[in-house]
């Protein structure tokens, strides 16, 4: 009996992680060897790896243009959200309490409130997804309690809706902004008007836990966890001199190929808008023009999105579903729901830097039947 041929898989799933980048890889390993001591002893290797682990704020400051004291290397993306958001709200204590958010921002930015156990007020989104400068005004025209601090996400990690940063924070005025930066660091330069800001290299390509927590010079930040004696107060515990040292690498590389990379995508998810579109019942969401380059999100009516993952991983196509951030249980999306958008059948593809037109192809021809074939089996 003969064997059927193995699938050819094709990840299109970056949103979640990026693969890990070469510069990444050879940096890592390199430093491995070099960077393993406590960057805070004084002997020859704690001297060595701290001088590994400023090189790396360095070059990140460098490419994001910031200056290097406004770097911090944390354990993870969702960690840098938690200080950039709640080192923000303690530093208003006296001025405020209220935490002013959008609807559509990542589940870490909404835990992080929660826990905070402060007054959450929503800004609601356009059908887009969009964040704009006039709705949040009017938003605040309601607002009749001192507000502390607002969280706008640079570009919606979902369905890549790119948000009105510099008009946002002209509107906030004095009240300090948390940017949550994680989807677009590496694909869109930062905007101006942040106090704090949260980045995470898996995303770009870099290693997995590695965050950036960013606080701009004269931010009214304070420490929101419990310090220790390790003198960086924005951090607790021992730096990943190694991760950081790749997560700098990779962040330099990316931007070096990020205008190519960005084009070619753009072109790539153009094309799987315009297809999908025109399958019957089917929703294509997010901005077409100001949305980041290598993500689409589609729902279609009469499937559930684990049916659509499931078959479409049988084929060899690895994509999400659900909500972004818990896709493994397939809880609905509440960024689509902000939207107005169906929250149940969506997929939502974002391409990896290599990710070629012939696998977009395979995918755009592989698509229509398993929609089809998935809705005869409920009688549609």
């Amino acid at each position: 009996m003969s064997e059927h041929p193995p699938v050819r898989r094709v990840s299109l799933d970056s949103s979640s992680s990026e693969p890990l980048h070469p510069a990444a890889k050879e940096v890592l390993l390199s430093a491995l060897d070099q960077g393993f001591a406590d960057p805070r002893r004084l002997h020859h290797d704690g001297r060595r790896a701290r001088m590994l682990l400023d090189n790396a704020r360095e070059v990140v400051a460098e490419c994001l243009s910031l200056r290097p004291d406004e770097v911090s290397f944390t354990s993870s993306g969702t960690e840098a959200v938690q200080r950039g958001l709640l080192g923000l709200h303690r530093g208003a204590r006296g001025r405020g309490d209220l935490i002013v958010h959008s609807a559509v921002e990542h589940s870490s930015v909404l835990h992080a409130a929660r826990w905070a156990d402060a007054p959450t007020s929503e800004v609601p989104v356009t059908a887009q997804g969009l964040v704009s400068a006039t709705a949040l005004a009017r938003h605040l025209a309601t607002v009749d309690v001192p507000v502390a601090v607002a969280a706008v996400q640079s570009a919606n990690h979902e369905v890549g809706t790119v948000h009105e940063i510099e008009g946002v924070s002209e509107v906030l005025g004095q009240v300090p902004l948390f940017m949550d930066a994680c989807a677009s660091v590496g694909r869109l330069d930062l905007p101006n008007g942040w106090a704090t800001a949260a980045a995470s290299a898996h995303k770009w390509g870099g290693p997995a836990g590695i965050g950036l927590l960013l606080v701009r010079k004269g931010s009214r930040w304070r420490n929101p966890f419990p310090g220790d004696d390790r003198g960086d107060e924005r951090i607790s515990g021992f730096e990943n001199v190694p991760g950081a040292l790749a997560a700098a690498a990779s962040l330099r590389a990316v931007l070096a190929e990020r205008d190519e990379v960005n084009a070619r995508q753009h072109r790539l998810i153009d094309r799987i808008r315009s297809r999908v579109a025109a399958l019957p019942d089917v929703e294509v969401v997010g901005a077409e023009q100001d949305r980041l380059p290598h993500l689409v999100t589609f729902s279609f009516l009469y499937l559930d999105g684990e049916s659509l993952v499931t078959e479409l991983d049988r084929l060899g196509f690895g994509v999400a579903s659900g909500s972004a951030c818990t896709s493994s249980s397939l809880t609905p999306s509440h960024v689509l729901a902000a939207m107005g958008a169906l929250t149940h059948g969506n997929v939502r593809l974002s391409l990896h830097a290599e990710t070629g037109e012939d696998e977009v192809e395979r995918f755009l021809e592989a698509l229509p039947s398993v929609v089809t074939a998935l809705r005869a089996r409920v009688g549609l």
